[in-house]
């Protein structure tokens, strides 16, 4: 017909792979729990709406829940303005990218009547959509099925303020598989931690970009996929088991700093920070580091005599470590000292412990 664009379903495995922008059609809270990653979020109903329409499902049948909804959208899909402009810049984007044929790709819970509106004002104005058949459920069930999958993991190791966060960026840039748990959390794994960073993405999206990174990685690489070896908890992050589980049966290689240097990356990196924010991240371990070193490293942050407060508890994070470390069933050992992060990943390239 024309003035009509295409409109169809597909499977999660096409839906990755069509280029375009992604709309989540779900409501704002819906969305924060947890979305596609880089997925722009265009609500067909408020949280509001939404529970009353579950509600009426639940309570008087899916025939009344969709006169709700239909009640809930009519006046905004009638109110166009937006939501072309909106549909329309996001196309513009997207054949900008790929001169053949784009798509806006769609998905609500489960690809019903959200998705299927949105679909068909889109295509009013001919831009082809994509919905995702079964919607944000079928994404968590092939983000969850990820980590069953057998990965060939290999961990960066090493104390604290050795640099391997920086280290695995440099692996990156040097063409290895790599995934940045730390900085998908937000969050460095410590009690001070999440201090200067982004808040944390729930636990359940959390999940969804671990996924999605493992997605760009092949499963049969010999070179491995690097990761940073981390305890199973980085802030309220948690990583999901089954992969923790092949982490923990992964290969390290431990990296080794003289201690100035980590000290002086410790300094770098949270002397920045309010005095008050590492004063309760300190109070938070104060049992683990005994009344003498919590005595003196809050003095010393009061005084901002921050390599004062680094020394009072590196011997705490270094025996953390070391029972940490004394799982791995296979570890090498390399020092690094005084090298950049990018001198390092070349040394790790060179003496052949990363391929």
């Amino acid at each position: 017909m024309s003035g009509i664009g295409i409109q169809s379903y597909c499977s999660i495995e096409n839906f990755r792979l069509l280029d375009g922008p992604v709309l989540d059609i779900r409501s704002p809270s819906e969305f924060h729990q947890g979305h596609v990653p880089k997925a722009i979020n265009l609500p067909l109903f408020s949280d509001e709406e939404r529970a009353k329409v579950g509600k009426t499902y639940k309570k008087d049948g899916r025939e009344k829940a969709i006169l709700l909804g239909l009640k809930y959208t009519a006046p905004k899909l009638m109110a166009l303005k937006n939501y072309l402009e909106e549909l329309r810049t996001l196309q513009t984007e997207a054949s900008k990218r790929n001169k053949n044929k784009s798509f806006i790709k769609l998905y609500c819970w489960r690809g019903g009547m959200r998705s299927a509106s949105i679909s068909w004002l889109a295509n009013l104005i001919n831009i082809n959509t994509a919905i995702l058949s079964g919607g944000y459920k079928t994404y968590r069930k092939w983000v969850l099925q990820q980590f069953h999958e057998k990965w060939p993991l290999k961990l960066i190791g090493g104390r604290t303020g050795t640099g391997k966060t920086d280290l695995l960026l440099s692996l990156a840039k040097k063409g290895i598989s790599t995934i940045d748990l730390e900085g998908l959390a937000n969050h460095r794994g410590s009690s001070f931690g999440g201090l200067g960073l982004p808040p944390q993405p729930t636990s359940e999206h959390y999940e969804n970009l671990i996924a999605e990174a493992l997605g760009i990685c092949s499963k049969d690489s010999t070179k491995g996929i690097w990761l940073e070896a981390e305890s199973a908890h980085l802030g309220r992050c948690r990583i999901p088991n089954e992969l923790f589980n092949q982490m923990k049966a992964a290969p390290v290689i431990e990296i080794n700093r003289s201690k100035q240097e980590r000290i002086d990356q410790l300094v770098k990196v949270y002397a920045e920070q309010e005095k008050e924010s590492l004063k309760e991240a300190t109070s938070r371990i104060s049992r683990r580091l005994g009344p003498q070193r919590t005595y003196q490293a809050l003095e010393a942050i009061e005084n901002e005599e921050w390599k004062e407060a680094c020394c009072a508890m590196l011997d705490y994070y270094d025996r953390c470590y070391e029972h940490e470390l004394a799982r791995a069933t296979q570890r090498e050992t390399i020092d690094l000292s005084w090298l950049s992060p990018d001198q390092g990943a070349a040394k790790l390239i060179t003496s052949g412990l990363i391929h």
